[in-house]
């Protein structure tokens, strides 16, 4: 049986292991056959979404390893709007409204509300959270 999947991301791109294994188990998942709709990151998981995430050169790219499985996969990659705006992960539209200098969300990320995590948890069969 084929089921789909929503993950929440809490934990930060570096500095824990949560969003790395939030990322593996996506993978896994897929491999399996299931089916992954959306991945909401929120509290310090919005740092997934900063396109200004240098790791060094043998490290993994994780921001990176996001885009290529949404790319893939069709899967929306959204950062809770305010959880973004907190810790500097600021999206075009969000810069504007706030008379920002410049933006830095990732390319392939969007900032949406709580609402949209909402609406994927009343259309998901599973939400798993990292």
């Amino acid at each position: 049986m084929t089921l789909n999947y929503v993950l929440v991301v809490n934990g930060p791109v570096y500095g824990t292991q949560a969003a790395r294994s939030a990322y593996q188990f996506a993978l896994a998942l897929l491999a399996q056959g299931h089916q992954l709709s959306r991945i909401f990151f929120y509290q310090e998981g919005v740092q997934n979404g900063s396109a200004l995430t240098v790791p060094a050169s043998d490290e993994f790219d994780l921001v990176a390893a996001w885009q290529q499985l949404s790319i893939t996969h069709s899967i929306e990659l959204q950062t809770c709007v305010a959880a973004a705006l907190r810790r500097g992960v600021v999206g075009k539209q969000e810069a504007a409204q706030n008379m920002l200098s410049a933006d830095n969300l990732a390319t392939g990320f969007e900032q949406a509300g709580l609402g949209g995590l909402a609406e994927a948890m009343l259309t998901a069969d599973r939400v798993i959270q990292f």
